[in-house]
Formats: structure tokens, sequence, C-alpha cells
């Protein structure tokens, strides 16, 4: 076989040709907009890119070539001043994603089941309809250790299942009402961990191998040049009216792959 082409048969489509024009054009579109998101937010790079390779991909193709990106441009969010307080705070979310990510009884990305696509874009909608409600969750107080340990185990399965980890860990950390930098911190490790645990359950199945060498540097430079541009229109963009655009966005992308 080709050192450019992977087979894709688990999920119903023939080899990919990951050196096509088309193909590295509609990579390269979805990393610079998911880095842009990222950039402006210091989230979404996952569930964006995600969610629009998964247009053009299966789910597990989509999955290998989004976790080196996602992995990098979380490097620096993880470091920060609160980390030490994080973990003794948060260890059992964490400890959770990663268990409910490794050994989720429920069928991942590599296993060939055609209800990937599907699951993603349930999450997709799930996630744009809690953005836009913005319901206020109550702060779990003395209930934090096991709510926290039940949502990383949630939030493991669903990410093993559709290569999105948000929810319901994002919530979650939300409901802690964390101050603005331990709260970008607390996602950084949260989305590292559940992408490096991802990494693992699919680094042993030949459908989720990575991708061809050159969509993954595509990949990787148009994320992190989304990230800059984002980075500069930061402070020039309403906040609110992003996010809401941005939830839109998603739940308009969880419709159309539910559709197809």
């Amino acid at each position: 076989m080709d050192a450019g082409r992977r087979r894709a048969d688990h999920a119903g489509m023939d080899d990919i040709e990951w050196l096509s024009a088309g193909l590295l054009g509609w990579v390269a579109l979805s990393f610079l907009l998911a880095g842009l998101v990222k950039g402006v937010s210091g989230m979404g790079l996952p569930t964006l890119a995600m969610a629009l390779l998964s247009l053009r991909l299966p789910a597990a193709p989509a999955a290998a070539l989004m976790l080196l990106p996602a992995l990098l441009t979380n490097v620096a969010q993880c470091l920060g001043p609160h980390a030490a307080g994080l973990w003794r705070r948060l260890w059992p979310l964490w400890t959770g994603l990663v268990l409910g990510t490794l050994f989720a009884p429920l069928p991942s990305l590599g296993s060939g089941h055609g209800g990937a696509r599907l699951a993603l874009g349930g999450v997709l909608v799930a996630y744009g309809l809690f953005g836009l409600c913005r319901p206020r969750l109550p702060d779990p107080g003395r209930h934090a250790a096991w709510l926290g340990g039940l949502a990383g185990l949630l939030g493991g399965a669903v990410s093993a299942a559709t290569g999105v980890f948000v929810l319901p860990m994002v919530p979650f950390l939300q409901s802690l009402q964390l101050r603005r930098g331990a709260l970008i911190q607390a996602l950084g490790i949260s989305f590292m961990l559940a992408s490096l645990s991802l990494a693992t359950r699919l680094g042993g199945l030949e459908a989720a191998a990575p991708p061809d060498a050159i969509a993954s540097g595509v990949a990787l430079l148009a994320a992190l040049a989304g990230m800059g541009l984002g980075a500069r229109l930061r402070e020039r963009l309403p906040t609110l009216v992003f996010q809401r655009a941005l939830f839109v966005v998603f739940a308009l992308l969880g419709l159309l792959m539910m559709l197809r």
C-alpha cells in the first residue's frame, strides 16, 4: 500500500487519497478555522476540527489527524501557577476521564461501528444547544469529588466514541466557578489527558493508524496559523457574540452529520 494512502474499509470508505489537493485543502481549512477558534476562546480545536473533518473523512482517520495538533496546541495552556491546586481538586475528574477513554465498553472510533458519525453529530448538537442556552449550573460543593469522577468517566466514553472531549467535562468545570486563569489551565490539562488517552486507545488499531505525514504537517501548520490569527482577533471581537456564533455552528454541523 502506498505511504500516502490508508485503508478505511471499516468505515465504509475506500483508500483515502491523502495527497489529493481537494482533501489537503479541506484539512488546511478545517484546522485553520479550528485554530482560530482556539486562539480566540482558549478551547474548541478538537471539537471543530472533528466536526469539519468528519464531513469528508470517516471518524477514526479524522481523530488520528486531529490528535497531534490538539496535543501540541494544548502544551502551553497546561502551564501556569494553578497546577498544584487543580490536581488536588480535579484528580477524580481526570482519573475518570483517562479510565473512561481507555476502557469504555461502548464502541470506539476504531471499532468499525457505523454510528460514529451519528454519535458525533448528536454530541455537537447537544453542546451547541448547551452553549446557546447557557444554563447556570449549581456548584457541586461537597459532592464535587464523586460528580467529577462520574463526569470524567462519561466524558471519556464520549471521547472514545466520537473524538470530542467537551461533554460533560466542560459543563462540570464551569460549575466549579473557577477563576478565568485557573479554568483555562484546567481545560488545557483536561484536553491534554483526553488526547493522550484517545491516542493510546486508537494506537493499536490499524484503522486508526496515523495518516500521511504531509497531511499531518498541513494540519499542524494550519492550526498554529489559526491560533496566531485568533490571538490577534481576541481583543477585537465581542466575546459573547463570538461564542454564540460558534455554538450555532456546532449545532448546525451536528445536524448536518445526523442527516447525512
